[in-house]
């Protein structure tokens, strides 16, 4: 019996509708809902982790041996199933190098493998860039629904690389009312703040001002939502500071939030997408050792991570940190006033990587879009 499965590079994606920035929202809130109602399995012995990764080491004895020598460099496997409508194994998995921009390549390249529940065959193998970022980027804006203000005019974008853009896309549809955009990059003018100025200007013509900040606290203060999407070096990262949000703000959390006093988060409203994720990353810190091979102090820098801290030590219950996916279920509701400060993480998961991919893939297959290849005619041995 032979086996085909569809090919998709990254324009048959783009064809399949992989930027389409509404039906990825809609995708997304699906998928949390499932989430929610536990339909659904994530690698690890509790089901709820966010993939398994390799580390490289900051030295090594070994000639030509890989080096942790920049943000992000790592390889990722994201293994996940996926119940209702999609009824879909499969998994993302990615090699991430700062490095790569000076090849004029992406930060990481990514590649989605979709497979039959049943069999284990597989069904679709997709170029992953577009597909994760607009995955991630979309998320916030589907819990901006239920968390930020409706009468939200600012938006902050921190860090202006390829996930905020695709936020930026998927904010527009969810907050009609933004007017005013803040760009915080590495640097006030900096090529990536620049780019997507650009991109505001000719897409968003609506959008009445553009500011270019020159500090962290200008891109927080007087905004009422910040998207945060940094990846950046520890030594190179700004803490931030509860007191430059304004009452009412929303905050989103998708790369880098480094804090220190904790106990500020308790006067805010604390969501995550998925607390066990955060839970496990905070074990796996904690096993790594309070400093790292160099001998410096090692910090977590996960929004996530800090509610966590809080629950352990007792300075909050459980159920203060709420969960997207109660919210989309209507077990619980988003934003209660006018005047809270919602601080939210979003780590992102392979479910997501998995609905979205599956949906591309579905159009692909309408629109006769994408390379037929052969994995046997005949298994050899059986």
């Amino acid at each position: 019996m032979s086996t085909k499965f569809l090919f998709l590079n990254e324009e048959d994606m783009i064809r399949a509708g992989v930027l389409d920035a509404g039906r990825c929202i809609g995708t997304m809130e699906e998928t949390l809902s499932l989430f929610g109602k536990k339909d659904f399995l994530l690698g690890g012995p509790k089901g709820d982790e966010h993939g398994l990764q390799v580390n490289f080491p900051q030295k090594s004895d070994i000639p030509d041996f890989p080096l942790d020598d920049g943000p992000d460099r790592r390889f990722m496997a994201m293994p996940a199933y996926l119940g209702g409508r999609f009824h879909i194994a499969g998994q993302k998995y990615y090699g991430s190098n700062a490095h790569n921009s000076a090849k004029g390549l992406p930060r990481s390249i990514l590649m989605v493998t979709l497979s039959d529940v049943d069999t284990g065959e597989p069904v679709a193998i997709m170029s992953a860039n577009l597909l994760s970022a607009m995955r991630t980027g979309a998320m916030p804006a589907m819990a901006a629904k239920y968390l930020a203000r409706k009468d939200s005019k600012v938006l902050s974008l921190i860090g202006p690389g390829v996930i905020n853009k695709c936020a930026l896309m998927c904010y527009m549809e969810v907050l009609p009312d933004i007017e005013v955009i803040k760009l915080r990059g590495s640097s006030k003018n900096s090529r990536t703040a620049l780019a997507l100025k650009e991109f505001i200007e000719e897409k968003y013509p609506k959008v009445k001002e553009i500011i270019l900040c020159d500090s962290l606290e200008e891109a927080c203060r007087d905004s009422d939502v910040v998207s945060e999407a940094m990846s950046v070096t520890k030594q190179d990262m700004e803490e931030f500071h509860v007191s430059w949000f304004k009452p009412g703000s929303t905050v989103f959390s998708m790369g880098s939030f480094l804090y220190r006093d904790y106990d500020d988060f308790l006067n805010t409203t604390m969501v995550v997408d998925n607390y066990g994720m955060y839970e496990k990353y905070l074990s796996n810190f904690k096993a790594r050792g309070p400093v790292d091979e160099l001998g410096n102090k090692r910090e977590w820098c996960i929004m996530g991570i800090h509610f966590v801290h809080l629950v352990d030590t007792g300075k909050v219950p459980r159920d203060r940190v709420l969960n997207i996916c109660d919210m989309v279920n209507g077990l619980s509701g988003g934003r209660t006033s006018e005047e809270e400060i919602v601080m939210c993480s979003i780590g992102g998961m392979p479910l997501e990587d998995l609905s979205w991919g599956y949906d591309c893939y579905q159009k692909a297959a309408q629109l006769g879009v994408g390379t037929e290849l052969l994995l046997w005619n005949e298994p050899y041995m059986k």
